[in-house]
């Protein structure tokens, strides 16, 4: 039989074409099945490894704040049962940690404090103390503002809760060391929590035990962010199988996940019961298996966590990778040719317009932020999604360093790096000048207030910043109504003591002639103290949270410097070290002797008056004060009550004097014992 060549190439086109068809159709298949598999394997790993990232982050975010609050304790810092800087304490420690849902301690007498996250809009604290109307269970319920918090509610209510009855406690009280245990029943709460717990000891004795816990909603937040797949899902098992977290982007302390929901839940929770059944359960790494729901297949890999036996299980429906791939064959082979052909040059000029331009652009703008000139960065429009989120991410970066030179001024971060102070705790003692700076009466003018207390304060804010900053200080913080900084560090100032005393009187003077008034008319007054010495200068915190800050006796004298300007109706007051650092620079008067809370050694304390400045004209006041407090010490009741009085009158009305004239007066109607010392004691907390 012959044929003619156009049948015969006719045949050997249509067989070499059948033949490619099918060898390219079982090729693509396996491969696409293959590479189905290995893509599913890939993505289980990825979100494995993410969810044991979150989980490891969580848990070091715990441990980390456990361990701050403990040295804060150990270090007597403040008192476990000083209950206004505890509280403190606790609530930076929840703001600055956002994994974080509860941190609570209990004492060895059964109370018991608790500060607890209630998502994202506040928090609460809640305290169980015999001193409280009969160990009833106060609750303080807290709202986040902008940069702060703002108290909204107390209430009471009856409760049994004792801490030394649940295991968080017991074990702990015993032991030397901290480590995890599953907690439940906290007060109010009838929810599983995971605490790193431990005990707390002071000067050797044992205080009782601190607990910081974690909750799964938030990990059920976490995730709902990962998507394996089109259409599978993440979940956490325990060590029984149990699924305790599910993807729900609305769980928090206060929205309980939504468990039992969906058709990948009921695969996660039947491979939860496979896994205790399953003989390798116990195995180390990824247990993969193929479960069968109504005739649909599920891949599910359930992948250990490395903490209480958890596992993270991936559940990837089968259909999400292989359905389609049998449809798109025949299309492949029509268009595989014309793709390649047309491919080439569009990817040339899509890759040029598209993809390099727009990266050479984002270059540029990362080039601006390296050199701080953030004001004229914008987003770059394109076209791929990637590149214009890569190019929002700029902006947003460059829109966040600009808005954070509000909370860290620019040139603090560039003399931070230029001294190659390095961006991780630690720090060296320094010679410094500590200003502590506090409104009088804010307490009740908060409260009558409310939030109108922001707008009042921010000209005091502002004045306080420009008399710091133009005087070479730093701002350390503000403390609600106070102020801390501080001078001679991170840049040295041979002249920190006085610089520091300009400041504080450009302050008073800034705050005066703002003309600042509360919301009945009346001035806004300031109380400051300044004090000097070495301290501990540097990168407070820990490795998440840092603070360049100073801490030391001098810091603790300070504050207490400034609030002993209450005793004398004072505005300024400073230490020793501090008048003789300054020296000439400054008018002061020697005010009294003092002891001051925290400190055993007495001190003389001195009230700023004026910068000297070549100023010749004495103060008449001063001296005859001077001379009162000379009678004074000596016990010379009678002539100290005159020389204050002439003091007072004087000046025109002195509140140190009519407050030491008092004092002597008593003295002289009560005369003291023989062993009686000059000496004023202010060892409470102020």
């Amino acid at each position: 039989m012959r044929f003619s060549v156009g049948i015969a190439v006719s045949i050997l086109v249509a067989v070499s074409i059948g033949v490619s068809t099918f060898i390219v159709h079982s090729l693509w298949w396996t491969t696409a099945r293959d590479n189905s598999r290995m893509l599913a394997a890939e993505i289980n790993g990825q979100i494995a490894n993410t969810v044991r990232i979150e989980v490891g982050v969580t848990l070091r975010s715990a441990e980390a704040a456990w361990a701050a609050v403990r040295t804060i304790f150990v270090q007597n810092v403040i008192a476990t049962r000083q209950a206004d800087k505890r509280e403190f304490v606790f609530l930076s420690q929840l703001q600055a940690q956002p994994n974080i849902s509860w941190m609570f301690f209990g004492w060895p007498d059964g109370n018991f404090f608790a500060s607890h996250r209630l998502g994202d809009g506040g928090l609460e604290m809640i305290e169980i103390d015999k001193g409280i109307r009969d160990r009833m269970l106060r609750k303080d319920r807290y709202i986040f503002i902008p940069g702060d918090i703002q108290f909204e509610e107390r209430t009471f209510t009856e409760t049994s809760y004792d801490p030394r009855e649940h295991a968080w406690f017991e074990n702990f009280m015993g032991l030397s060391s901290a480590g995890w245990i599953e907690a439940r029943d906290l007060p109010d709460s009838d929810k599983t929590v995971y605490a790193f717990a431990g005990p707390i000891d002071v000067n050797r004795r044992r205080q009782g035990v601190l607990a910081v816990a974690i909750e799964t909603d938030r990990l059920s937040r976490f995730l709902a962010t990962l998507v394996p797949g089109e259409f599978g899902a993440a979940f956490i098992l325990n060590a029984d199988g149990k699924v305790i977290a599910v993807p729900d982007a609305a769980a928090d302390e206060i929205t309980p996940a939504r468990m039992g929901e969906g058709r990948l839940y009921e695969v996660a929770m039947i491979s939860g019961e496979r896994l205790l059944a399953d003989p390798q359960a116990n195995a180390p790494g990824t247990l993969t298996k193929r479960v069968v729901i109504d005739g649909v297949p599920y891949a599910v890999a359930l992948t250990p966590l490395g903490f209480y036996g958890w596992r993270v299980a991936t559940v990837i429906p089968e259909a999400a990778f292989l359905s389609g791939i049998d449809e798109t064959l025949i299309d492949l082979i029509y268009v595989l040719i014309g793709v390649v052909v047309v491919a080439t040059g569009l990817a040339i000029w899509l890759i040029r317009s598209i993809v390099a331009n727009p990266l050479a652009r984002i270059a540029e703008d990362l080039g601006k932020i390296e050199r701080f000139d953030v004001e004229r960065i914008a987003r770059r429009p394109s076209k791929l999604s990637e590149l214009a989120n890569l190019s929002a991410a700029t902006a947003s970066m460059a829109a966040g360093l600009s808005a954070f030179r509000k909370y860290v001024p620019t040139d603090l971060v560039r003399m931070l790096v230029a001294e190659g102070i390095k961006i991780q705790p630690g720090g060296e003692m320094k010679q410094i000048s500590v200003l502590f700076c506090d409104v009088t009466g804010f307490t009740g003018l908060s409260e009558k207030l409310g939030p109108k207390i922001v707008q009042l304060m921010e000209p005091f804010f502002s004045a306080a910043s420009a008399a710091i900053t133009q005087n070479g200080g730093t701002i350390d913080k503000f403390i609600g109504d106070a102020v801390m900084a501080f001078w001679g560090a991170p840049r040295k100032d041979a002249n920190h003591a006085e610089n520091a005393c300009r400041a504080a009187l450009d302050l008073v003077a800034a705050v005066a002639a703002s003309g600042i008034e509360d919301e009945a008319g009346n001035p806004l007054r300031v109380r400051i103290g300044l004090n000097s010495g070495e301290a501990l200068v540097g990168n407070i915190g820990s490795e998440q949270r840092l603070n360049y800050t100073a801490i030391g006796d001098v810091v603790n004298v300070a504050s207490r410097l400034e609030g002993a300007n209450k005793d004398y109706g004072t505005l300024i007051l400073i230490g020793p070290e501090t008048r003789r650092q300054a020296a000439d620079a400054i008018v002061v008067r020697e005010l009294d002797t003092l002891t001051v809370f925290g400190r055993v050694e007495e001190l003389v304390v001195y009230e700023l008056i004026a910068m000297a400045d070549g100023r010749d004209e004495p103060f008449a006041w001063i001296e005859a004060y001077e001379q009162g407090l000379a009678h004074y010490r000596a016990g010379r009741f009678e002539n100290a009550v005159a020389a204050f009085a002439t003091a007072d009158q004087a000046r025109n009305g002195d509140p140190a004097s009519v407050a030491m004239m008092a004092r002597a007066q008593d003295l002289l109607d009560r005369p003291p014992k023989e062993d009686w010392r000059a000496v004023t004691s202010t060892n409470k907390n102020q």
